[in-house]
């Protein structure tokens, strides 16, 4: 899987735009913390983890269209304590590279950069064409305040490659992940495309199990 995606990464994503000007401060360094990032009290009762790519577009349409009114109802309400965990299925490369750069503009920035990428389904996972999704991803970059430059040395970087190609295969092998989107709510199972009504039902039960 890592060589498949470093080689796309250099092939489809590299070349194309010159050099910009933009200034920028230094990125993070790359695979600095987890692939798994929280939002929501600790202290919920219930807790959802979500499996997704970057390159998967049931997992975009799920962040596009569900996403913020689950976020409104129950992370900010602190009754859910939501986790992301980073899966590559979908377009490889894509999805690496993104998660990189998500990794590359600080922590504080991730879920602004997963959304961002998320919201560029179009030219990302619905092109076939190397130029538009390099360009989209730049984009992006340059949105968190990233030089192009920067974002070339990100997503480049073969350690973090390594890093989130071990963790992907780790939650295939050891959490039996097969498919994005997964959820697990309070340690129960369920794939594919949750809209908000299922998951208030499965919040409810879990709720009820955790009195």
């Amino acid at each position: 899987m890592r060589a498949f995606a470093v080689l796309l990464i250099s092939l489809v994503l590299t070349a194309g735009l010159s050099a910009c000007n933009k200034g920028g401060g230094a990125p993070a360094a790359a695979g600095s913390y987890p692939g798994e990032m929280s939002l929501g009290s600790p202290a919920a009762k219930v807790t959802v983890v979500e499996y997704a790519s970057l390159g998967c577009p049931i997992c975009a349409r799920w962040n596009n269209t569900v996403f913020q009114d689950f976020k409104a109802k129950y992370i900010d309400t602190n009754k859910v304590h939501y986790t992301f965990r980073e899966f590559l299925t979908g377009d490889a490369p894509v999805a690496t590279a993104g998660f990189l750069l998500a990794h590359c503009v600080g922590q504080d920035k991730y879920f602004q950069i997963v959304d961002e990428v998320f919201r560029q389904e179009e030219p990302l996972l619905e092109s076939d064409r190397g130029p538009e999704k390099r360009d989209a991803l730049v984009k992006v970059a340059e949105s968190a305040g990233l030089t192009e430059p920067q974002f070339d040395t990100c997503v480049s970087n073969d350690a973090a490659i390594q890093a989130l190609n071990d963790r992907a295969q780790k939650y295939a092998t050891d959490d039996h992940i097969q498919s994005t989107p997964t959820f697990v709510i309070n340690g129960k199972v369920f794939t594919g495309f949750q809209s908000l009504d299922d998951l208030d039902k499965a919040i409810a039960d879990a709720q009820a199990g955790a009195k």
